[in-house]
C-alpha cells in the first residue's frame, strides 16, 4: 500500500501545486463534511498510513451533541482517534479557496479493514457486492434547494424564523430569476465544474428562491462524492454572494419540498444492461428485477434517504414528492420513474429521497434494494401506475414519521444482509436519538396553537 501511495499521480499533483497545505474531509452520519487543513508534510505522511480523526464524527448529531445510545462510538469509549484513510483518487483543487488541493477520506479500523459505520464505506460495501454480480452501477444525483438572503449571523439573530428567499413567487425555469443572482448562478456552474463536480443542468424551480441541479452521472462512488461535495460547495460559494442555501426537505408548508433524486443504470463495462430493444417495454429482464427490488423493499431502507424529522413533512399528497412505493414509465408521480432512452440513457430515477439525504447512504440504499431484486430474480408483476397514482389505490402509503421507518429498518433482514448488523444497529440508534430530540422540543406550532387558548 505504501509503495502505491508514493507513486500515485495525485501526490505529484500536490507537489506541483505549490501549496503548503491540503484540505481533507470525511462524511459524518448526516452527510455533513467534517474536515481540516493539513500541513504538506503531515499530508504526505497521512497519504501513506492514514491520520487520526476523532471518532466523535460518527458519534454526534448535526448539532454536535453526542449520542447516548450507540455502542461502537460514545462516551464509554472516550472518543479516541479513529483512523481516516485518504482516497488519493478524489483529488480536487478548490477554485474558491486558492485552488488548495482537496481530498475525501473514509474511516478504517486499526487493521486497515473498512469501518462498518462509515457512510462512504457503507456504499463501497454495496458496490463490492455489485461487482460480484458482474455489474457496475452508474448514477447521477439531482437536488432541489432553497436559497436565502441570509448569513449565519443574520439567521441566528432571527432565531430560526422568517428567512428571506433571494427571489419571490413561484417561477420555475425562469430566466428572469436566474438573472437576479446571475453571478451566484454562474459561479455554481463554472466553479463546480472546476471542482470536479460537473453540472449537467441548473435552473430555477417552482417556489421562492428555489434552484434545481442535475449533476453529471458517473460511476456510483464518484456520483456520491459529487453529491456530497455539491452541497458543501454551494454553501461556500453562496456565502460569497450573501446567499445561504438550504437543503432542508421542507422549510415551509406552503411550498413544495426539496428532492434528492437518484438516477441509476447498470453496465457490464461496455453496454447499458437496462435496455432491451426486443422487450415490449424495452426493459431488460435485469432492469425489471432491479425495479421489482426497489418496489418490494426500498421502504425497509427509508431512514437512509428520509433521515430527519423534517424529511417526512415533504411527503404530502399533491406536492410532487411520491408517497407510495410505485413505479411508472416517465411518470413523475411514481417513486420509481422508468426512463426509456435507448441503449445509452435508459435508466431508473428513484424519486423518494429528499435533498437532506446523505448521498452515500441514500445511494447505498437504492442500489442495495435494486440489486437485491437482481440477486433474487424478482419479477416485476405490478403494472406501472398511470396519471396521478392511478393504479396505486391499494398500495400502502409510506410511513410519515422517522421512528416508524427506523423501527422497520432495524428489523429488516434485507438491510442487515446488505449493510451489516453493525451499521444497521448504529444508524438506527442515531435515528432514534434524532426522534427523541424532537420529542423533547417545543415548536412554534405548539406555542401558536396552545399558548393563549388552552
Amino acid at each position: 500500500m505504501a509503495s502505491k501511495a508514493k507513486q500515485h499521480p495525485a501526490l505529484d499533483a500536490v507537489r506541483a501545486s505549490g501549496s503548503q497545505k491540503v484540505k481533507v474531509a470525511v462524511s459524518d452520519i448526516d452527510g455533513i463534511l467534517r474536515g481540516k487543513y493539513l500541513h504538506l508534510d503531515k499530508f504526505f505522511g497521512a497519504a501513506e498510513g492514514g491520520f487520526g480523526f476523532c471518532d466523535v464524527v460518527l458519534g454526534w448529531d448535526s448539532s454536535d451533541t453526542c449520542y447516548d445510545n450507540t455502542t461502537l462510538t460514545g462516551w464509554q469509549h472516550g472518543f479516541p482517534d479513529a483512523l481516516a484513510r485518504i482516497d488519493l483518487d478524489t483529488l480536487r483543487h478548490v477554485p474558491w479557496d486558492g485552488r488548495v488541493p482537496f481530498f475525501l477520506g473514509e474511516f478504517v479500523k486499526a487493521d486497515g479493514s473498512p469501518s462498518p459505520i462509515c457512510p462512504r464505506q457503507t456504499l463501497k460495501r454495496v458496490l463490492r457486492r455489485a461487482e460480484k454480480l458482474g455489474v457496475q452501477p452508474l448514477c447521477g444525483v439531482e437536488y432541489e434547494w432553497f436559497n436565502f438572503a441570509e448569513t449565519p449571523q443574520s439567521w441566528a439573530a432571527k432565531k430560526g424564523v422568517n428567512p428571506e428567499p433571494i427571489t419571490p413567487g413561484m417561477f420555475g425555469y425562469s430566466l428572469l430569476r436566474m438573472n437576479h443572482k446571475r453571478e451566484y448562478f454562474n459561479a455554481l456552474m463554472d466553479e463546480m465544474a472546476a471542482f470536479g463536480v460537473p453540472i449537467e443542468g441548473l435552473h430555477t424551480e417552482t417556489g421562492p428562491g428555489v434552484y434545481e441541479v442535475a449533476i453529471l452521472y458517473s460511476e456510483a462512488l464518484e456520483a456520491a462524492d459529487r453529491g456530497i461535495l455539491f452541497k458543501t460547495g454551494a454553501k461556500e460559494i453562496g456565502a460569497r454572494f450573501g446567499v445561504m442555501p438550504s437543503f432542508m426537505a421542507k422549510w415551509n408548508a406552503q411550498y413544495p419540498g426539496c428532492s434528492g433524486h437518484i438516477h441509476q443504470s447498470l453496465s457490464d463495462g461496455k453496454k447499458n444492461l437496462f435496455f432491451d430493444a426486443k422487450s415490449p417495454r424495452q426493459m431488460s429482464p435485469l432492469f425489471e428485477s432491479y425495479v421489482a427490488g426497489q418496489v418490494a423493499c426500498l421502504m425497509e431502507f427509508a431512514p437512509m434517504f428520509w433521515p430527519t424529522i423534517n424529511s417526512y413533512k415533504r411527503l404530502v399528497d399533491g406536492f410532487w414528492a411520491p408517497v407510495k412505493p410505485t413505479w411508472g414509465i416517465d411518470n413523475r408521480t411514481a417513486s420509481f420513474r422508468v426512463l426509456i432512452g435507448g441503449p445509452k440513457s435508459t435508466r431508473l430515477e428513484t424519486r423518494c429521497p429528499g435533498a437532506d439525504m446523505n448521498a452515500y447512504l441514500a445511494m447505498a440504499a437504492v442500489l442495495a434494494a435494486g440489486l437485491h431484486g437482481v440477486e433474487q430474480g424478482l419479477k416485476l408483476t405490478t403494472p406501472p401506475i398511470t396519471g396521478t397514482n392511478q393504479g396505486a389505490e391499494n398500495v400502502p402509503r409510506a410511513p410519515r414519521t422517522l421512528i416508524e421507518t427506523t423501527r422497520n429498518f432495524r428489523q429488516s433482514a434485507i438491510a442487515r444482509d446488505w449493510l451489516g448488523d453493525d451499521f444497521v444497529d448504529h444508524f438506527a440508534a442515531t435515528r432514534e436519538w434524532e426522534w427523541r430530540q424532537w420529542l423533547d422540543g417545543v415548536t412554534d406550532w405548539e406555542l401558536k396553537r396552545y399558548f393563549e387558548i388552552i
